[in-house]
């Protein structure tokens, strides 16, 4: 009879600390974004605080930090002194034209004046597109997506970004974000639950990034599964060719903790997902295997509000550090 637990992780801000380079590369896309308008000299260093970007993160509905990046682009555009959108067909061109002729001015008192900026702005204007912001965020890297065009060149770093796209960077030469990450689970606590617990990873990230922690900090072989987002595009693909529909199948949709669940059917009972968002847990009580919810609050900037936000969203359980983890696969 099967006695193990599955126990997936969520990467981002749960095995890996991304404060300073994932979160950091949404905060940096922002500001390259306005580069080219007038008064950007005089926007504030760093643009907005990283415990005010959390609070828009936590709103849920974002699949990953290229969504994260452009509603964050789209609240800033609403203070800025701007002209109509040229409606040149290239996005390149009509995104050259109209930020340099907007004017960053209010912009930047807006963000110097306004302790929580982003919230201020997100509860002011909610998650209304704006047309211009949302049609630089279209197809790939290469084919006109100009706001991940700008994050994966901060997160990458030029030579990584040239390396994954084929492509010179246009925003960003300095070192990737990405040598910025560091662990917040150590190797010998992995080590202790892999020893009686089957362990995988559930994460947004594309898989060249996924690889790149798990081999730097020497993860891999405490997981018998990684499933990213190429899995949850692949099926997309599938089920658009087989039933002539679209579907996101990104979190919070249950899609890679079923996956996960049904590969490890024979061999596991019981099942539990530690995340950190609150999109984490409704992928786990929306799964088909029944998944329990764990929130782990080790990284968040504000633990008490995301705390709330966890439970609000289903959490069956919520821990402070993995050591609280360990205890409770333990007792549990």
């Amino acid at each position: 009879m099967p006695t193990k637990k599955l126990i997936v992780f969520d990467m981002d801000g749960v095995l890996i600390d991304v404060s300073k380079s994932y979160r950091d590369s949404v905060r940096q896309t922002a500001k390259l974004f306005f580069k080219n308008a007038r008064a950007y000299e005089n926007l504030p260093e760093p643009l907005f605080p990283l415990t005010d970007l959390a609070v828009v993160k936590q709103s849920g509905g974002l699949n990953n930090d290229w969504d994260l990046s452009c509603l964050v682009i789209n609240l800033l555009f609403n203070v800025i002194e701007k002209p109509p959108a040229y409606e040149s067909k290239d996005p390149w061109d009509r995104y050259r034209e109209t930020i340099g002729h907007c004017n960053v001015t209010a912009l930047a008192e807006f963000l110097k004046s306004t302790p929580k900026p982003l919230s201020t702005l997100l509860l002011k204007v909610g998650a209304s597109k704006n047309s211009f912001i949302y049609g630089l965020y279209t197809g790939d890297v290469g084919s006109g997506n100009i706001i991940k065009q700008i994050f994966q060149e901060v997160y990458l770093g030029p030579e990584l970004f040239e390396a994954t796209y084929g492509l010179v960077a246009k925003f960003f030469h300095g070192e990737g974000f990405n040598h910025r990450e560091q662990l917040l689970i150590d190797n010998s606590i992995l080590e202790v639950l892999a020893a009686n617990n089957i362990l995988a990873i559930a994460t947004g990230r594309p898989r060249t990034e996924a690889d790149y922690p798990l081999d730097h900090f020497d993860l891999r072989k405490y997981f018998s599964e990684v499933l990213a987002l190429e899995d949850c595009l692949k099926e997309e693909a599938r089920i658009s060719k087989a039933q002539g529909r679209k579907i996101s199948l990104s979190k919070p949709h249950p899609f890679m903790l079923d996956a996960i669940a049904n590969n490890q059917k024979n061999a596991a009972e019981e099942y539990f997902y530690v995340g950190d968002m609150p999109d984490d847990m409704l992928a786990a009580n929306k799964s088909q295997a029944k998944y329990k919810g764990i929130g782990f609050l080790l990284a968040a900037p504000d633990k008490e509000s995301l705390k709330k936000e966890l439970l609000r969203a289903g959490a069956d359980y919520i821990i402070e550090d993995i050591e609280q983890l360990i205890s409770f696969m333990e007792n549990n």
